[in-house]
């Protein structure tokens, strides 16, 4: 799978309740917006960088290729973000991440192409616990995702549990999943990949 197949797509569209309702994407990171880290991982792998944002629209048109708002509004949450870019992306993949696992492997890309098999979707596991907001989907999975939410379904994992689905084995780098929820867990994870003195 070259990377003319693959749309990358960064979930920024949250309310960011949990760091007091800030733009979680925009939050500042080593001195950067968490979401120019995480889009590091994405660039020159896949077509075009797509962020899921429903707020702040021109701080992130400079960080994406395209800025791609929820089709429907009131912030249904991640569900809805990824539909939004399945429906957006003019490639058959649509690889998916949160604005706010700044640790992701560079190699992420590579490894979910290399894990899907046969799969329609493959989605990272540290070890331990899936993390389903990291994942490559294909795209034509977007009526059927339309379908889903027009039933109230929002919750991730069973939608994928209605498809062809894999996990994808990052045992080797549990830590690079490492989400932001808070600002304790930012100034954690900055504490913890800032070089050595």
């Amino acid at each position: 799978m070259s990377q003319h197949e693959l749309t990358g797509l960064i979930l920024a569209g949250g309310q960011g309740r949990r760091m007091g309702g800030v733009d979680k994407g925009l939050v500042a990171f080593h001195g950067r917006p968490l979401v120019a880290h995480v889009r590091e991982r994405l660039a020159g792998r896949v077509a075009e960088v797509l962020i899921n944002a429903n707020r702040s629209q021109a701080d992130y048109v400079a960080l994406g290729d395209r800025v791609v708002e929820d089709a429907e509004g009131g912030f249904q949450g991640p569900l809805m973000g990824i539909y939004s870019g399945l429906r957006a992306a003019a490639t058959p993949w649509l690889v998916v991440v949160p604005c706010d696992t700044p640790a992701l492997p560079d190699d992420l890309v590579a490894r979910l192409v290399a894990g899907l098999g046969d799969a329609d979707i493959a989605v990272a596991c540290d070890g331990e616990r899936l993390h389903p907001v990291v994942a490559l989907i294909r795209t034509a999975l977007a009526d059927d995702l339309a379908a889903a939410l027009a039933g109230g379904e929002r919750k991730i994992d069973r939608w994928y549990a209605r498809h062809a689905w894999c996990r994808v084995d990052f045992s080797d780098c549990p830590a690079a999943f490492a989400n932001l929820n808070t600002d304790d867990d930012r100034q954690r994870l900055e504490a913890a990949l800032s070089p050595e003195p």
